[in-house]
């Protein structure tokens, strides 16, 4: 699949839609549509939850965070006196 596509965008009423290629197509006909740092992301919506885990268990092998955690240590306090 191509990285790197143009994809057109036009007006449909008051609203700004994009024309997906053939090569992106989702299946139905809703997305769900969230802001992220570099943009704009086009998920499918899942409605069946078995679906929507199985999904999941795709990114079972993957580490979700494989450098580790950056994150200071706790500090010591004093509870009780």
């Amino acid at each position: 699949m191509p990285r790197n596509v143009i994809a057109k965008l036009f007006r449909n009423g008051r609203s700004q839609a994009v024309r997906l290629p053939k090569e992106f197509r989702f299946a139905g006909d809703r997305v769900r549509v969230r802001r992220v740092a570099e943009g704009v992301l086009l998920e499918p919506v899942i409605s069946d939850s078995a679906k929507w885990f199985a999904e999941l268990d795709r990114f079972k092998g993957e580490l979700f965070l494989d450098k580790g955690r950056n994150q200071p240590k706790t500090p010591r306090r004093v509870v009780f006196r």
